[in-house]
């Protein structure tokens, strides 16, 4: 009897030479290792935002919702390896609303976000998020609050309404000032809107740095490993008094003194720098 192939025999073919293929890609190229890494990592969170959307539907959109968001995310540490260490979350105002504002390295900023995330805090996101499939639901779902870049005066508009609802609805909004992701270790300009809004409502600022990821991450080199980063919440800046005047030099300040503790926790206490190749310990943890 002679038996014909059918139509599923060259997709399985190709499949089965796939199979056998990523282990040696896994072992022989770390480029094949991190492109893994990334695709399973956003990979991950899609599937995570799929399942917490019904859970956050029956409430509808509300900031508590981030609570769901942070408790089904805070295991993504644990599968690279990665550990992440929080100090001076004392600092953090008990009983009224203010502004975070944090460093902005990669879409791994998430990690840290999770781990030291107070409650009724939400952050604002650009607006291209709010159309990533599943992702972009579940933070509408939690509140995140979107913003037009391109836009100036849709973004003005949008920053006024939160200055109002961080006074009348106890909610805490968390900031990245640099605007965009920064692989350079160290700290771009940081843009003024958060800044603005803080004065706007006269709460206070609260900086959170997060130490320079090269140890285990650096896109240039398509290295990521397991390591340790270290979040660190600093004293808060009040801002009671002050006047849109005194925007540039409070921002000015603020920076200063995040990049200095930014420099004082990172691994090689220059701020990273350029990335740096680090030998893996046996039985190193994670993917």
């Amino acid at each position: 009897m002679e038996l014909w192939p059918g139509a599923w025999t060259v997709p399985l073919l190709l499949l089965l030479l796939l199979l056998l293929l990523l282990p040696t890609l896994w072992f022989c190229t770390p480029s094949a290792k991190y492109f893994f890494k990334m695709a399973f990592y956003n990979g991950w969170i899609l599937f995570l935002a799929v399942l917490a959307i019904p859970v956050c539907a029956v409430r509808g959109r509300n900031v508590e919702n981030m609570k769901i968001l942070r408790l089904m995310l805070l295991h993504i540490k644990y599968l690279y390896g990665i550990r992440v260490e929080v100090r001076g979350t004392h600092h953090f105002p008990p009983s009224q609303p203010y502004v975070v504002v944090s460093n902005h390295q990669s879409s791994l900023d998430l990690l840290g976000m999770m781990e030291v995330l107070p409650g009724r805090c939400v952050p604002i996101a650009k607006r291209e998020l709010l159309w990533a499939g599943s992702a972009g639901l579940a933070c509408w779902l939690a509140g995140v609050i979107f913003i037009d870049r391109k836009r100036t005066g849709d973004a003005i508009s949008v920053m006024s309404e939160v200055a109002q609802t961080l006074l009348t609805q106890d909610v805490r909004v968390w900031v990245f000032p640099e605007g965009t992701r920064n692989h350079n270790g160290s700290m771009l300009p940081f843009k003024r809107g958060a800044f603005h809004l803080a004065v706007q409502a006269q709460v206070p600022i609260v900086p959170i740095v997060m130490s320079s990821y090269q140890d285990f991450y650096c896109k240039k080199e398509r290295r990521f490993t397991s390591g340790r980063c270290q979040v660190r919440v600093l004293p808060p800046v009040p801002t009671e008094g002050l006047t849109p005047d005194d925007v540039p030099a409070l921002a000015d300040g603020v920076r200063h003194s995040m990049l200095t503790v930014f420099r004082e926790i990172s691994t090689d206490g220059r701020g990273g720098g350029d990335c740096v190749k680090k030998p893996r310990a046996l039985g190193e943890a994670g993917l």
